[in-house]
């Protein structure tokens, strides 16, 4: 016997949502990371989320973390106003075809080694708990000296870079696939 606690989750009659439509994330402001003063290459960033059967998912909701164009996370104290012109977080419910469009910036590197990242969180009907995944930029020369990409296997990585659509364009794509072939690496925090 150990004194360990057991790691309790919750039960399958206790599954989260779908109620993020009219919920904490109905606004569209949410979307929106930068303002008029927000330093940094900005770009609109479509996250879609698919589920095992490649189908768009609906009625998910997705979060973003991320650094500024500096690579500094801002974390203004509870309560307090942000006096930054960039705040890093933003939160969108998925449309009818599965997808939500961010308004931000491609975050600087956080250190050395570093390639530009975003987190991700998404929570949907049926997940017990939420799931994390990081966002890397298809063509970063850093991409190869990332340590936390580094952990992923190499034919895993591809499903962790966002695309510019067109080539060259200011939106970049981002596809979550829930289970399947193309399976989204999905970190245990």
């Amino acid at each position: 016997m150990t004194d360990t606690p057991a790691r309790l989750i919750a039960s399958a009659s206790q599954t989260v949502g779908p109620f993020f439509h009219f919920g904490p994330g109905d606004h569209p402001q949410l979307g929106s990371l930068i303002t008029p003063g927000t330093r940094g290459e900005r770009l609109d960033l479509q996250v879609q989320v698919f589920d095992g059967d490649g189908a768009p998912v609906p009625d998910a909701f997705v979060e973003i973390w991320q650094a500024d164009a500096e690579g500094r996370y801002v974390l203004p104290a509870p309560g307090a106003p942000r006096t930054d012109a960039f705040g890093g977080f933003g939160r969108l419910p998925t449309t009818a075809d599965g997808s939500c469009t961010f308004q931000t910036i491609r975050p600087g590197r956080c250190g050395d080694d570093e390639a530009a990242h975003i987190n991700l969180c998404v929570f949907m009907r049926g997940l017990l708990r939420h799931i994390y995944t990081r966002l890397y930029f298809a063509g970063d020369p850093h991409l190869d000296r990332d340590p936390v990409l580094a952990l992923v296997p190499a034919d895993r990585r591809a499903t962790l870079l966002a695309h510019p659509q067109p080539a060259g364009s200011t939106t970049w794509t981002f596809a979550i696939h829930l289970q399947g072939d193309r399976e989204t690496v999905f970190f245990d925090l």
